[in-house]
């Protein structure tokens, strides 16, 4: 293939912009991805040489290779892994076809904190190597391929980049940047050995640097020792040396491994620039033996309700890399915890079908789940910081010194960010589904932060309370605000606010806690039981009697929207609202159903009057009834977040009672 010019995709253009001009906050990251890259080629290699020793050649030993050169101001990070073939390179240089680019692009604003942590996310972390480099040229062999067929790609980081075939000997791949004149830092040995051992000390095969040493100056005049020496200076020895600690963190003994080592480990397998808000470390023996080193992030991926999105655990064998996201490692509810499993049990062949059917990954993937879920009991045990217990503090880094000052704890903060999807796990997780309720969190009608579990709200229950009720709603305001709770805030009884959209279908599978029946306060007619005095009781058999006549009328008026019409003791000062039958579903569900696409039967809800408020009994000897009924009916729908099948005709009627 003779040189040609390429122009990149159009993602790739926007990224390479917003890269060379918005990227300074944290210019050393573009090591550690490169290193990733690196030891990405290295393992899949290593993987794919299972089948094919002969892709190792003559080189068995995979490595990585850091150098630069100051007069040519270039730094050069070089593995002997997979390599590229020429489409490769064009393919992966110049595209990113992973889902959700244009997403990860309008995220990269320049808000700095931002861009840092997630340059790596979305597989280009390549392209970070723009950070300092105004030039990178990569050649490449793939292994296998004859040395004919290498390849170089140049890209100064604008519109386009070139291709060339080339000659190389060694299978892998070289990446040289050309440094900036504001980056000649890095070309410098103490400077990438300090970065190495920040973010890439963890990687399981050795990363190489030629050593440096002192050389005094040579003498001016050999006859004359008078006139002095030449200057001194470090120089390259031609000996190389490992500059990491080059075995896998999860194999070493935990009291070995600092808690500095664990966060940096974790921010190379995450692609995350916050510290892991917990993590756990074991290595499990009996019927299945393996390693698992498993973390909570701190923040939740811009991608994480992405149904297309990669998750899962990073996979080994015997410490043979086998494959990224791993999903049958852990449940889907808990797909956004990191880390890795390395197992002594499983084939070396093992493929993602087989991991789905195996008996041995069941037994890892139960073991998995019971250690993440053992580690949010943990942070919602200790959810107040510090804590002291049988002696031992906890030293507060700044960041937890201000939520705890915030009044905010580690489980608090987790919650914010995952509770969501750990609430798939009531209706996937039949097993554990005891253990999630008691990590559930919502905010109520007597707080506004979500920090009220199932055994906060059974703990200051009414006496003679009889249930734990529950509205669920599209948003806080309209939960807060529903008519259907008018008599529980009377009363002084607390309603658990559920504002999520999982919360609907999710409560289907949870009917009571701790022998305590659930209750939604939108669903079947409201009974207090002995909340409820006996008089309260005799108002409303006879008030339902009274308005018999009127309660047929409306039935008849309404029979294409209601299901039912009768009058409730649940409203105080709105005039009526909107309910299912005990076992029915919510308007509300179905109303998300359709909103996603799916078939959702058709729901015809119970109006339920207040026969105390002025509108309906003016309904009486009304001669507009129809008219008021249809517009009672579509407000209570409006107050519950829905909306009028035919908002014209609503429109209509009230302006003409206006008028």
């Amino acid at each position: 293939m003779t040189k040609q010019t390429l122009s990149f995709q159009a993602e790739v253009a926007q990224l390479l912009h917003l890269v060379t001009h918005a990227l300074y906050s944290n210019k050393e990251i573009f090591m550690r991805e490169l290193i990733s890259n690196a030891s990405d080629a290295c393992d899949k290699l290593r993987f794919e040489a299972l089948d094919k020793p002969a892709l190792l050649e003559e080189a068995p030993t995979l490595e990585v290779r850091v150098s630069f050169n100051k007069d040519a101001k270039t730094l050069t990070i070089a593995d002997n892994g997979i390599g590229l073939s020429q489409e490769e390179a064009i393919a992966n240089l110049g595209t990113i076809a992973k889902s959700g680019t244009k997403d990860f692009v309008s995220k990269l604003s320049g808000d700095q904190k931002a861009d840092s942590q997630l340059i790596g996310q979305f597989g280009v972390g390549f392209y970070s190597g723009f950070i300092v480099a105004d030039k990178i040229t990569v050649e490449s062999r793939r292994a296998g391929l004859p040395t004919a067929e290498g390849v170089r790609w140049v890209s100064g980081g604008s519109g386009d980049f070139e291709v060339e075939s080339i000659e190389r000997a060694q299978r892998g791949t070289s990446v040289t940047l050309h440094l900036r004149d504001d980056a000649l830092e890095y070309a410098n040995n103490w400077k990438l050995k300090g970065i190495i051992a920040k973010y890439s000390d963890h990687i399981s095969l050795p990363i190489l640097m030629e050593k440096e040493e002192w050389k005094e100056g040579e003498p001016i005049d050999k006859d004359d020792p008078s006139k002095g020496t030449t200057g001194g200076g470090m120089v390259m020895t031609g000996e190389w040396e490992t500059v990491n600690q080059a075995s896998a963190l999860w194999t070493r003994a935990k009291k070995d491994i600092t808690p500095e080592q664990y966060q940096d480990f974790y921010k190379q397998i995450s692609h995350d620039h916050t510290d892991a808000l917990a993590h756990t470390h074991n290595r499990v023996e009996g019927n299945q033996e393996y390693t698992q080193l498993l973390y909570i992030p701190s923040k939740a991926p811009m991608d994480l309700y992405n149904r297309e999105r990669n998750s899962g655990l990073k996979l080994y064998v015997k410490r043979v890399f086998i494959m990224d996201d791993a999903e049958a490692l852990l449940p889907g509810y808990l797909r956004f915890v990191k880390g890795v499993v390395d197992s002594n049990d499983l084939p070396l062949n093992v493929s993602r079908e087989l991991l789905q059917e195996s008996r041995d990954v069941k037994a890892i993937r139960e073991g998995c789940t019971k250690r993440v879920l053992g580690m949010l009991e943990d942070l919602a045990k200790h959810n107040a910081l510090p804590k002291t217990e049988e002696g031992v503090t906890d030293v507060l880094s700044a960041e937890e010194k201000a939520e705890q000052e915030a009044g905010l704890g580690k489980y608090d903060a987790f919650y914010t960010e995952f509770g969501a999807v750990l609430k798939e796990g009531l209706g996937e997780d039949f097993t554990n589904k005891d253990r999630l309720a008691k990590l559930m969190r919502f905010s109520s009608t007597t707080t506004d932060t979500v920090t009220v579990s199932f055994a906060d709200y059974k703990a200051r229950m009414k006496e003679g309370q009889e249930a734990i009720y529950y509205i669920t709603a599209d948003n806080a305001a309209a939960a807060k605000n529903s008519p259907q709770l008018e008599v529980f805030k009377k009363k002084g009884i607390e309603v658990l606010l559920m504002t999520d959209r999982v919360d609907e279908w999710a409560l289907n599978y949870v009917n009571e806690f701790d022998g305590t029946p659930l209750q939604s306060v939108a669903k079947g007619a409201v009974d207090l039981g002995k909340l409820q005095d006996e008089e309260e009781k005799k108002a409303a058999e006879e008030a339902a009697e009274t308005f018999k006549p009127l309660l047929a009328k409306l039935k008849e008026a309404l029979k294409d929207k209601a299901e039912d019409v009768r009058v409730t003791t649940r409203l105080v000062d709105s005039p009526a609202c909107l309910v299912v039958q005990d076992h029915g579903m919510s308007t509300q569900l179905a109303r998300m159903l359709k909103q996603a696409g799916q078939t959702a039967p058709e729901v015809k809800p119970v109006l339920e009057v207040n026969a105390d408020h002025p509108l309906v009994k003016k309904l009486e000897g009304s001669v507009n009834f129809n008219d008021l009924a249809h517009i009672l009916f579509d407000q209570a729908l409006l107050a519950e977040g829905g909306m009028p099948t035919d908002p014209a005709a609503y429109v209509r009627r009230v302006n003409a009672l206006l008028v």
